[in-house]
């Protein structure tokens, strides 16, 4: 095993899935403040699932999003 390529394939998932998460989030949170659903003071709760298949490796981290 290469340990630099296994350490940069691992950081290149985890930016990638940073990256759009947050995007999606701002996305939402936008069309939910548009629609009327959020008033822009909420405290959402949110849960963040990695599996990894072949390793049996399932971590959840939960989480707060504030708004305000």
């Amino acid at each position: 095993m290469d340990q630099e390529t296994f350490q940069h394939s691992i950081r290149k998932l985890l930016k990638n899935v940073g990256v759009t998460t947050q995007q999606e989030i701002e996305k939402a949170v936008a069309e939910g403040l548009e629609a009327g659903h959020l008033t822009g003071d909420e405290r959402l709760p949110a849960r963040v699932t990695v599996e990894v298949d072949g390793l049996s490796l399932a971590l959840t981290f939960d989480g707060d999003i504030t708004l305000e």
